[in-house]
């Protein structure tokens, strides 16, 4: 059964230390009241103050909390099965060329399909909004800049772009699909998650009444900029 990949935009534990309602939102898809949550923070470098944030976000008292790093000798013997009891797994913000580079490298890419598979529940800010979807925009090349990348995981028809409450990220994007270089997609600004079941969009939510995503698509020779209805979470 495929299963749940939550999107987020930004926000989340990574962006908004004093409002939990997107995290809140991931939790309370698992039918348990401590979900085992693993924290995936390869785009960072496995940034040892990340991982500390994420520690302190999700408490013993709010989940069971690990963590998996790729840089760092590992106490996971078998990391497959590791993924696989995890009801979520929450992969962090940062670079994400390096990201799918070394998940592919190690096999991480076909682990989470699987897991997905398995309807655990895939989830993640920026970095880890993009890398499920088959295109998007980054600013992970050497010497900056954004510009497109083609070969995601593709676990997510067409394209995506994160923190699309900025405005340079929301030109440059709507100008790689009129350039074809990336296909029509989604652009989901800070605070908003896009839920998919099924790899179809369900639904998208939002901590922050003032934000949402919008649909992008060339149509009739023309880019269609359309806003989502975003569920505002309380």
């Amino acid at each position: 059964m495929i299963g749940q990949i939550i999107a987020l935009g930004g926000g989340g534990f990574s962006e908004e230390s004093d409002n939990t309602l997107l995290d809140d939102y991931i939790l309370g898809l698992c039918r348990s009241s401590r979900p085992r949550v693993c924290f995936l923070p390869t785009a960072s470098g496995d940034a040892r103050a990340y991982i500390d944030k994420f520690y302190g976000s999700f408490p013993p008292a709010r989940a069971q909390a690990t963590h998996l790093s790729v840089f760092a000798p590992s106490d996971v013997a078998d990391v497959r099965s590791f993924l696989m009891e995890q009801q979520v797994i929450y992969v962090g913000g940062g670079s994400t060329l390096n990201l799918l580079a070394l998940w592919r490298l190690h096999g991480l890419d076909a682990v989470l399909r699987d897991a997905w598979h398995n309807a655990v529940i895939l989830a993640g800010i920026s970095a880890g909004m993009v890398c499920w979807f088959e295109e998007f925009v980054t600013d992970s090349y050497l010497g900056g800049g954004l510009g497109p990348y083609q070969h995601g995981l593709g676990f997510l028809p067409g394209s995506a772009c994160p923190h699309y409450e900025d405005p340079q990220r929301r030109t440059i994007y709507k100008s790689l699909v009129e350039a074809n270089e990336l296909s029509g997609g989604i652009g989901a600004e800070g605070c908003v998650a896009l839920h998919y079941v099924g790899g179809v969009l369900a639904k998208a939510v939002t901590s922050n009444a003032h934000r949402t995503a919008y649909s992008v698509r060339w149509v009739e020779n023309t880019v269609m900029e359309e806003p989502l209805e975003a569920f505002v979470l309380r």
